[in-house]
């Protein structure tokens, strides 16, 4: 008895060896041995688009809306608290509590909470690789609340550096980098609304953390109210952290930590140019209108309310985006509401001089300001699945392949984004108006 193999035949083969089974492609019942001449292989382009198209299809919901939740949660309690630094700093700058530090000193601080995050993605990508997640988060846990519960100890401006800037930058890297490619394997038709739903966790947080951290430094003090933070992050992490479940055994990615082969794609270096510039007015943005809303006359209280209604417009606006760009475009939504932002900063931020402006301004930019965080997984992910295609059919073939080499480009859009959340930060509080 000779052996039957099941074989993808092409269109080519002539009728009376197939049965039909699809449109493009058919399956045989062959006698390879007899026929081998009929039975051969598909073309190395056809064969690499039905590799494409046999890729891991996401559930697009099930455990993927505890993934969201816990995604969301971890946003809350690392970017969210982030996001209150402004409230620190206003006190900073108002009670001297570090005399012998200027207002650049402060303004390194705040963005080395982004750029440490973001620097230390390529090793963070190793770790997870090596190590699985939820260890190479659990680092980012303690980290994160050793930041605030040295910070709190902190007598000196290099010990502020070391703790509130270096620690907590650090811990947010190692926690928020694992969990950013997750939600993209459970969802694909609802990918935007995941991850929309998801960073919209920062805005709530950052909302939340603004006015709690401005109420607990008035009634205990600003020490009480850093070990409060920590205490509070090392709860609320650990069970998010603990609740996150990947599809790394389905998708198989390689997790590289740095491909350099993706830096030669023109759509890719597009992307990059639009990280770098969406956060350099990212950054002077978030953490400006606090201090801005002071130079203005405002009180305390009213700077403080206009980050949390920032915060609180990101909140609101990140799903809507997310819910707009599963409908359309997501490129041109992502290149919409970055000209409608900027536009409104003319339109509103430099003509603002009272308090109901500065609200509104705080709002509407709030809402948009974040596109960023909504979509950078999404376009990364859609530029290399659109990479593959042309990839097959051009004179040199690179493998990349969708979520597989998603971690990667995200390690390389990580640090695209370091010099901007660095020195604008430093733009940001040294010219509030």
């Amino acid at each position: 008895r000779h052996p039957f193999a099941l074989i993808h035949v092409p269109l080519t083969v002539p009728s009376q060896f197939y049965k039909f089974h699809a449109p493009s492609t058919f399956l045989v019942k062959a006698h390879y041995q007899m026929c081998p001449q009929r039975a051969h292989s598909p073309s190395p382009q056809r064969r690499d688009q039905l590799e494409l198209e046999e890729e891991d299809i996401p559930p697009d919901g099930g455990y993927g809306w505890i993934c969201v939740a816990s995604c969301s949660m971890i946003n809350f309690f690392s970017w969210g608290v982030v996001a209150s630094y402004g409230v620190y700093l206003s006190h900073y700058l108002t009670d001297n509590v570090f005399p012998n530090a200027s207002s650049i000193d402060f303004a390194f601080i705040g963005g080395f909470n982004f750029s440490m995050a973001m620097i230390v993605s390529p090793i963070v990508t190793i770790l997870t690789r090596n190590y699985g997640k939820h260890l190479t988060m659990s680092i980012g846990i303690i980290f994160q609340t050793a930041g605030f519960l040295g910070a709190s100890f902190a007598t000196r401006i290099w010990e502020l550096y070391l703790t509130q800037g270096l620690l907590v930058g650090f811990g947010i890297g190692f926690l928020y980098i694992p969990s950013t490619a997750i939600l993209s394997q459970w969802f694909k038709r609802r990918r935007s609304l995941a991850n929309g739903i998801s960073s919209a966790g920062s805005g709530v947080g950052g909302a939340c953390f603004a006015w709690a951290t401005e109420v607990m430094i008035q009634r205990l003090s600003t020490p009480w109210a850093l070990r409060t933070t920590g205490m509070i992050v090392f709860i609320a992490n650990a069970a998010a952290t603990a609740l996150l479940r990947d599809r790394n055994r389905l998708v198989k990615p390689p997790q590289l930590a740095f491909d350099r082969k993706l830096l030669r794609r023109y759509d890719v270096q597009l992307l990059l140019l639009w990280a770098f510039v969406s956060m350099l007015g990212y950054i002077t943005l978030l953490f400006s209108l606090s201090d801005f809303a002071l130079s203005i006359g405002l009180s305390q209280s009213q700077a403080t309310n206009v980050v949390g209604l920032l915060n609180i417009g990101t909140a609101i606006g990140r799903p809507v985006i997310g819910i707009w760009s599963d409908a359309h475009s997501r490129i041109h939504v992502a290149a919409y509401l970055t000209l409608i932002c900027g536009l409104s900063c003319f339109a509103f931020w430099i003509p603002a001089t009272s308090y109901g402006l500065t609200i509104f301004f705080a709002l509407f930019s709030g809402a948009i300001l974040g596109v960023f965080w909504v979509v950078s997984s999404i376009h990364f992910r859609y530029t290399l699945v659109k990479l593959r295609f042309r990839q097959t059919i051009g004179p040199v073939c690179v493998e990349v392949a969708g979520l597989k080499d998603l971690p990667s480009l995200l390690s390389i859009s990580w640090i695209t984004i370091v010099l901007p959340t660095t020195l604008f930060w430093y733009e940001a509080v040294l010219s509030p108006g």
